[in-house]
Formats: structure tokens, sequence, C-alpha cells
């Protein structure tokens, strides 16, 4: 079987550059000298630019060669399954997903995994391609002629994910081509609201 980041991961941080940082470290709120997972993070494009603001980061991948990058840039990278993540409950204060929730091939399975090796009080943020406009349906019929078996999902599915396991979930405002969903472990799931649950998709 073709795994198309083994071959793309010498031109992917050219193809695809970091998300929006300022929007990222705001989502964030890591704590002082807090720990952070970046799963999915393959190259380190993103925990790259996290560093600072992290007392450990730590990068979650299952391509060989793109976390071989990521070791070149000085980061602790892992490879593993992020159904199966090898690390014991409540390990992180953060784990932050971008841009990769449509690649795990049982995205419930590793909401449930990043939740569970979250500390009690801590957040997990997930940047994601809003599927709901048409660039990124574009993108998605592109990815499936590739055969990359991807799935997007609305930020509604996304929070449905999150709060079958207990915790509230938020999307935070839009951008012009992703969506932003925030869930915080600590608070209970009468916490969320209405307004969390739809977020309006932002204009073509």
């Amino acid at each position: 079987m073709i795994d198309h980041f083994d071959l793309i991961a010498p031109l992917y941080d050219r193809l695809i550059g970091p998300p929006d940082l300022e929007r990222l470290r705001e989502a964030l709120a890591v704590p002082p000298g807090g720990r952070v997972l970046d799963a999915g993070g393959g190259t380190g494009r993103v925990a790259t630019h996290l560093r600072d603001l992290a007392g450990a980061i730590v990068v979650l991948d299952r391509s060989t060669p793109m976390l071989r990058q990521a070791r070149a840039r000085g980061l602790d990278a892992l490879a593993g399954d992020v159904t199966r993540l090898p690390f014991p409950d409540a390990t992180f204060d953060r784990v932050v997903v971008v841009d990769a929730l449509h690649h795990f091939t049982r995205p419930a399975e590793a909401i449930r995994e990043l939740l569970r090796v979250l500390r009690p009080d801590g957040r997990l943020v997930i940047e994601e391609p809003d599927i709901r406009l048409g660039v990124v349906k574009l993108v998605a019929l592109a990815e499936r002629l590739l055969l990359m078996d991807s799935t997007f999902f609305a930020p509604a599915e996304i929070i449905q994910m999150i709060e079958a396991c207990g915790v509230p979930a938020r999307a935070i405002a839009d951008d012009r081509f992703a969506t932003w969903v925030v869930a915080d472990k600590g608070l209970s799931p009468a916490a969320g609201t209405p307004a969390s649950r739809s977020a309006r998709p932002p204009a073509n």
C-alpha cells in the first residue's frame, strides 16, 4: 500500500505552510512549563513554532520520513498510532491536531485516545479544512482520486465526536479555509452552548 506522506515528506513543508500561528497560540493557551502533544504532527511544521510556549512538546506521526525531519529540527518525535497512543493517562496539558484529523482512519477512536492522555484540566485543539467550503470539497475530491482514504468533517461532526466522550467542545471563529474546534476536558458537558455546536460557514 502506498503511503503518500512517505512520498511527499521531502516537499511537505514547501507545499503546506503552518496554520494561523497567532490563533493557534491563543487557542492552546499553554500553561507555563506545559506538556504538548502534536498528534499527526509529521515534519514538526507546527511543533517547531510552539517550542517557546511549552516545557516539552512531542510530535507523533505514522510516517518515518516525516518524523526524520521533525527530529532534524531537534524535536522529540515518535512513530505511533493515534488510536493506541504510547502514553499513560493524563500525560499532556495540551493536545493539538492541525490539518490531520481527516487522515485518521478511525477518527472517533483517535479523539477518545487524545482525550485520554490529556490531564483533567487539559485542552484539545483541532484545526481542520472546512468541508462546507467549495474549495475544500475540491481538495477532498482530489485526495479521494489519489486514494488517500481521507474523510473530512464539518465542525458540528467534530464536536459530536468529542462530546460523545463526555467533554464539551466548541467551534471558534472560522477563517477562510479552516475551522477550529476547542475542547476543555475540565468542563462538564453542560458547559457547551447551542451556539458552539453549529458554527456558521464562512463565506466562499
